[in-house]
This record gives structure tokens, sequence and C-alpha cells, in this order.
């Protein structure tokens, strides 16, 4: 009998102790957690960066490709789909774009435009969870942070290519009175096209304060963003006229709608200030496709050291 009741204080001690855990499946191995709820789970941060550069397949799920951050918050999803206004709009949390429901390791989303997707969770470490969308066979991966220690500053301007994309057009209003007199002292417009080739741009001669709408644009070619060692905050920009060589620039962003070029080579100053500032709820949706772009999305790049960092953006 002794024997008998030691085995079932055993077995009762082994019931009790595993009950307080659930097994969370990490890359094929099954490991002990505290058994939260996958609903809590996502609620226990703020934010989730879509780390576009970790994902894997070769399937896109619309709105996590253009999303730069997502949030769950009591069955309402938000995203950070835009880099204009991150760290402000909405608290931080961006837009709202659809509900959530989660349940098990289930996470089903209606997504206001693209509709309703369906993914697999699971957590990888503490602040890592992997969207695994079952219908196109590819997994998004994501970090967790919380709005005081995300860096939006970094996001801002690691992608800075995709703020310049987020105006129909640049317009100049400002030369400086000193630098030599050069051949883009004509052009008053820009416009950085996002889709297919995130690499094109255009330029317009017509008046300041022509309508978006009615600029005619006299050239198309080819654009570069580039970092400058040691100095987050500064970027080179290059457009390429082929009838007058490449143009060369450091780019300093004053505001969310107003950017500083520094022509080195004549030692001229110009500003630009964007016009039409497009909103993305879902790829494709732009005020005018035909000035912009008909596809915008988020393109793997390579792998970078940094990731984004305590702190948070100077408004």
């Amino acid at each position: 009998m002794k024997t008998i009741k030691l085995l079932s204080l055993f077995a009762l001690a082994a019931t009790l102790l595993t009950s307080c855990y659930t097994e969370v499946i990490v890359e094929d191995q099954v490991v002990d957690a505290p058994g939260i709820s996958l609903d809590q789970l996502l609620d226990s941060y703020e934010l989730w960066y879509v780390d576009i550069n970790q994902t894997l397949g070769s399937g896109e799920t619309p709105f996590l490709q253009i999303a730069f951050t997502i949030s769950f918050r009591n069955g309402i999803l938000y995203a950070n789909n835009n880099l204009v206004g991150i760290g402000s709009q909405g608290g931080g949390y961006g837009i709202s774009v659809g509900t959530y429901n989660a349940y098990n390791r289930i996470l089903d989303i209606y997504h206001d435009v693209d509709g309703y997707e369906s993914f697999d969770v699971y957590q990888i470490d503490n602040n890592t969870i992997e969207l695994y969308n079952p219908f196109n066979d590819t997994s998004y991966f994501l970090n967790g942070y919380q709005r005081t220690n995300f860096d939006y500053d970094f996001v801002f301007y690691d992608n800075i290519h995709y703020f310049m994309q987020e105006y129909e057009a640049w317009e100049k209003t400002y030369t400086s009175i000193y630098g030599a007199i050069n051949e883009f002292d004509n052009e008053n417009y820009l416009q950085f096209l996002s889709g297919g080739n995130d690499s094109t741009f255009r330029s317009s001669q017509d008046v300041v304060n022509t309508d978006p709408d009615d600029l005619i644009w006299d050239y198309i070619g080819i654009y570069g963003v580039n970092d400058v060692p040691g100095n987050m905050y500064l970027k080179t920009l290059t457009l390429d006229y082929d009838f007058f060589s490449n143009e060369f620039f450091e780019l300093s962003v004053i505001n969310d709608e107003t950017v500083e070029l520094f022509h080195p080579s004549s030692g001229t100053v110009y500003e630009f200030q964007g016009r039409g500032y497009i909103q993305y709820l879902k790829t494709g949706t732009t005020i005018d496709k035909s000035k912009s772009s008909a596809l915008k999305k988020r393109k793997q790049r390579s792998p970078k050291k940094d990731n984004p960092r305590e702190n948070t953006r100077k408004k």
C-alpha cells in the first residue's frame, strides 16, 4: 500500500507541475514555455517589426509585405505602412487595417482590403514569432518591441528610399543664392516610383505650383539612395541623367515632407517639399497610379547587422 501511495503522489505531482506549461514548437523542436494563450503572446508587445529580410518562401501576403510594423490591440489590427508620420501616427501604432482572432496556434486576420488570411504561429524566442501562411507556403518573422524602446528613427532612415516614394511629386521650394549655375537648376519636380522597379525616377521642369496631376514628366531615369558610413541621418542620392551624366547629392531629411539636397559639384543647396501624400493601405492603392505606382511593397535585401535600437524618433 505504501508503494502504491508513493507512486500516486509522484504521479499527482508530475501532473500538477506539467499542467502549468504548454508545448510551443520552435523550429521543429518542442520546449516547455509558460502557459499563456496566443492572444496574450501577441499582446505582450506593442509593436511587431516585420523583418522582411528573414522571409522564407516564394509567396507573398500583401499587407505584411508593405508593413513595417503590425500591432494586435483588442481584436483590431494596426500597421505602420508609411514612413511619413511613423512614430506619431496612431500614437506609434499606425493605422487600423483590419481585425483578427487568435486561438490555439492559429491567427485569423480579416484585412480591410486584402480580405481573409490565416496563419500558423510559432514562438521562436522571447520576442520573435513566425507567421506561417499555409496558403502560399511563406513565413514572415516578427520581432516584438514596446513603443518606448522601438527605434523609429532607425526604421525611417534605414528605409529612406520608401519615404521618397510616399509623395506623388517632390517640388523644389528653395535654391540657395550661392553655388555655381548648373543643369539641375532647371529641374523643379522629382518623382520616385515604386513597384516593379524601385530605382526609377522622373523629373519635370514645369513651373512651381503646378498641380501634381498636371505635371509633364520630361525625363525618366534610374536613381539610387545609399548610406554614408558613420552617419545614419545623412544619405546620398544619385540621379542618372543620360544627357548630362549623373547628378550626385547629399540627402538630408528636414521633416516628414521636406528634404534637402546638397549638390557638391556646384555647392548649391536645394529643398524639395512633398506634394500629394500617398497613404498605403494595400499593395497598389495610391492617389493616382499613373503618377506614382501600381504596386508598393518592401523587398528583401542583404541583411544588415543593426536592428531597431533603443531610441524613439524625435518629431
